[in-house]
């Protein structure tokens, strides 16, 4: 198996530097509408998301343990829900953990996944700090989408394919973003994204086998340090410039692995090839899709048609002999190991696709209310479980990511089969949620944590954002 020579990395002329002369470069003149109304519906769908993991265990556990921390002394920061007062790198910590907790986010999945909602309370945070507009963290929320959304694409095959995790790539992305909003200058941009991912590397080990609270934090832990990188550079702090593509960065250590025989690689041209810069130009946040479960990205596929199938069939959970389900191979490896058919936490459940389908099955709709514990550990689904056989199909390898193939057979008792496939969860891009799908989303998540009244307000003023002088309305309408 040949590597690529030691010496075969850049010495000067480094993307990193021709990445942050964009970033400073872009202006909100620069935006197209219908980025900029992405942006309010993203925003829109991460903020419900992010009130419905505050109620979560392990949300709670790090207030608990930041306030332990830093007391009661305050900041220029606030926290979702309970308004608790800190400094920007904890804030942006503590929100985008919210924001993640449930896995009720965002997905856009190419070579790698990613989450690029993940990123957005950094330069939330630096924009109360700073008492900036709602205009600038729209222009913050596109660099974390646009540059987030580039790096899952470039890999040849993606990091995660040989044991690492996306987290390792928003470590690249995050300081673009918070430094962004904090008006940083090319240069000390450059420093941010090597002081950040210098230092963000996330093992695999956090999404497979028995899944832990860490799950849900390693992406949120690489934008808490993209804030705090970006804070660094503003003072002089420096980072190295060659991150990406010099010595021993980002494409030279990952040279040195290999996967099915071949060196792997990325397409560095494509994290800067038709940067947008206009209106008229192509933002890729027009292609990130979001969630209609609080499922693992590539759940939804199977899930969806298993539901149609019940739905248009009627179908009696008893009398249902197997749940056959095809997927691509790494939804088979991540979702279908023996783990996910035994799940005890949420953590795990909401990674297991035997769960996800007997739970569906069952109850007839997968909502947060499918991942109480009670729900997750209750025996009388372990049968179901078992009926779920998950198998990976070779000719569906073919068609991802451009789609998500998915076929599901329910087999009866009586051998009466049924068939649907799926390609397109509801969600994608290609089928977006609409605004009031989102609010239904946003109110089934939100109202039982901030109140009905408060929900509505909240949303109107998202849906709005970019008439807002400041982020303080914002933040009001959030607290519990």
């Amino acid at each position: 198996m040949e590597r690529p020579p030691m010496g075969a990395f850049k010495t000067d002329g480094f993307i990193s530097y021709d990445i942050a002369q964009w970033v400073q470069d872009l202006k909100y003149e620069d935006l197209s509408p219908e980025a900029v109304e992405r942006v309010k519906l993203f925003w829109y769908d991460s903020v419900g998301c992010a009130l419905g993991g505050s109620q979560t265990e392990d949300a709670q556990i790090l207030l608990a343990h930041h306030r332990e921390m830093h007391g009661e002394t305050g900041g220029d920061c606030t926290c979702f829900v309970t308004g608790y007062k800190t400094n920007p790198v904890d804030a942006a910590f503590l929100n985008n953990h919210m924001v993640r907790a449930m896995d009720f986010n965002d997905i856009y999945w190419k070579a790698d996944p990613s989450h690029p909602s993940d990123i957005i309370c950094g330069p939330l945070a630096i924009c109360e700090a700073k008492g900036l507009s709602g205009k600038d963290l729209i222009l913050a929320t596109i660099v974390a989408y646009e540059i987030e959304m580039r790096l899952v694409e470039i890999g040849q095959p993606g990091v995660r394919e040989y044991g690492w995790h996306h987290a390792t790539l928003t470590g690249f992305a995050a300081p673009f973003a918070a430094g962004k909003a904090l008006g940083l200058t090319r240069d000390q941009l450059v420093h941010a994204a090597g002081i950040c991912a210098s230092r963000t590397g996330s093992l695999g080990a956090v999404t497979a086998g028995r899944l832990t609270m860490m799950k849900n934090t390693v992406d949120p832990w690489a934008t808490r340090m993209g804030v705090e990188s970006a804070m660094l550079a503003a003072r002089g702090f420096s980072g190295p410039e060659h991150i990406f593509d010099g010595k021993e960065g980002l494409f030279h250590v990952f040279g040195h692995s290999v996967c099915q025989g071949k060196p792997c690689t990325f397409d560095s041209e494509g994290l800067t090839r038709d940067l947008p810069k206009s209106p008229g130009d192509h933002y890729r946040i027009l292609d990130c899709g979001m969630k209609s479960f609080p499922i693992e990205a590539l759940s939804h596929a199977p899930l969806s048609a298993m539901m149609k199938i019940v739905n248009e069939h009627k179908i009696d959970p008893d009398s249902v002999a197997e749940i056959r389900v095809e997927v691509i191979a790494r939804a088979a490896d991540i979702l279908g190991d023996p783990h996910k058919y035994r799940p005890t936490s949420r953590e795990t459940a909401d990674h297991s696709l035997p769960y996800a389908m007997a739970v569906g099955l069952v109850d007839g709709k997968v909502t947060p209310l499918q991942f109480e514990d009670e729900r997750v550990q209750d025996p009388k689904l372990i049968p179901v479980m078992d009926k779920v056989k998950v198998i990976a199909n070779e000719e569906f390898e073919a068609r991802f990511p451009e789609f998500q193939p998915s076929r599901v057979t329910l087999v009866l008792n009586d051998g009466t089969s049924h068939v649907q496939q799926v390609d397109v969860p509801k969600g994608d891009a290609r089928d977006p949620m609409t605004q009031s799908e989102i609010k239904v989303k946003f109110d089934a998540l939100g109202s039982g944590v901030i109140g009905q009244a408060r929900c509505d307000a909240a949303g109107e003023l998202i849906m709005a954002l970019d008439a807002e002088a400041n982020l303080g309305r914002f933040f009001e309408t959030l607290r519990a």
